[in-house]
């Protein structure tokens, strides 16, 4: 039980990094706080899973690597953007 409990506290904290190297990458305004940089983080490994196994960079069971998900995390973002954007 130890050991998920943290594999649980390593994905969040994985995620925050993730996460906030993404609104680094990609500057302007963009929702907030750090529990959102986290759900960001942990969504972008999820885009970056699927596609990954898409592009065949993964297989079946395999997570995101870092940078795919610091990828799909930034394309969150874009999404974020274009559906949320500035309004006339």
């Amino acid at each position: 039980m130890r050991c998920m409990g943290m594999s649980i506290i390593g994905a969040i904290f994985i995620g925050l990094i993730v996460g906030a190297l993404a609104k680094l990458l990609m500057p302007g305004k963009d929702p907030g706080g750090w529990i959102i940089t986290i759900l960001l983080g942990l969504a972008g490994s999820f885009v970056g899973t699927f596609i990954g196994r898409g592009l065949g960079w993964y297989q079946e069971g395999e997570p995101a690597g870092f940078i795919a998900s610091v990828f799909g995390a930034i394309i969150l973002l874009l999404l974020y953007r274009v559906t949320f954007g500035r309004k006339a």
